[in-house]
């Protein structure tokens, strides 16, 4: 049952918090160019009602799917700016920089949907997509993080996955939602714990999600266990389950909690979240 949660501004902010990774192949339909799984998204909202519930304050960042990994793959743009004979126009677009400004315009609209869910469920939220203020890619990108930390207690920031602006020569590149979370969580004052929601598994297997039985979930994982990960190489622009858990553990590392759940069990998410032992991978270091 959805029930609601009025959210008051009260000034600065020092509840305690928890970034929380909401995967592009869980809330969008991967193989289905720009089609969201909006019943999953509808109940992810709910676990960030009970957050709030347990005086709990959320980042939000969630990834790209469909909305943002076919076109980008298509057009290289993970690999910044490459000589334009290396591709044929489309219907769309015609060249990397149009591409761009596409995949931009698809994940605002894949945003504009998660903020519309978290507006109906009377929930607080501002959004500040990284195309505006990150810029380059991996962890060491640049970007000023301020309106993050400084949020009034209740409001949930959210951002996501982008393609972003570059130094010469790549011009532009994808940032990662997992290097995004990776920051946020250590920079951010108060986070407590980074919970990766994510689509088709429990956390990390032992065997390919195929021939995994339950028996195969990693309960609790660092970086010297082995494990076997799905990951669509044929769309995907970014690192897949394998960067998750090398960010989860550098994040570990600095005494926040990590977890991997699956998404399509909310009560999972939720309980990840607020710090309620749950079935996932919990992410630590091997140090």
């Amino acid at each position: 049952m959805r029930y609601t949660h009025h959210v008051v501004a009260c000034g600065r902010n020092v509840r305690d918090k928890v970034v929380v990774k909401w995967g592009g192949g869980l809330i969008t339909k991967k193989n289905q160019l720009c089609t969201e799984n909006r019943d999953i998204i509808h109940s992810l909202v709910d676990t960030i009602i009970t957050c709030h519930e347990n005086n709990l304050d959320v980042i939000l960042v969630h990834g790209a799917g469909s909305f943002g990994h076919l076109r980008a793959k298509q057009w290289r743009l993970n690999e910044g700016k490459i000589d334009s004979s290396n591709f044929s126009a489309d219907d769309t677009c015609s060249t990397q920089e149009q591409a761009v400004e596409l995949v931009r315009k698809d994940m605002l609209t894949l945003n504009s949907i998660i903020m519309e869910e978290l507006t109906n469920a009377d929930i607080s939220a501002a959004v500040l997509p990284p195309h505006n203020w990150a810029n380059g890619t991996g962890e060491n990108f640049k970007g000023d993080l301020t309106f993050f930390s400084s949020a009034p207690e209740g409001i949930v920031m959210v951002t996501y996955g982008d393609v972003v602006n570059c130094d010469e020569p790549m011009r532009f590149g994808i940032l990662s939602g997992d290097d995004l979370v990776t920051r946020l969580a250590i920079e951010v004052p108060n986070v407590k714990r980074l919970v990766f929601a994510i689509g088709g598994v429990d956390g990390l297997l032992r065997c390919p999600p195929q021939r995994a039985t339950e028996d195969d979930l990693i309960e609790i994982w660092n970086p010297d266990i082995k494990f076997e990960g799905e990951h669509q190489q044929d769309i995907d622009v970014t690192g897949g389950i394998g960067l998750k858990a090398a960010r989860g553990a550098k994040v570990a590392q600095k005494g926040i909690e990590v977890m991997m759940v699956s998404g399509q069990h909310p009560q999972r998410v939720a309980n990840a979240c607020i710090g309620v032992e749950t079935r996932g991978t919990k992410v630590v270091s091997n140090q």
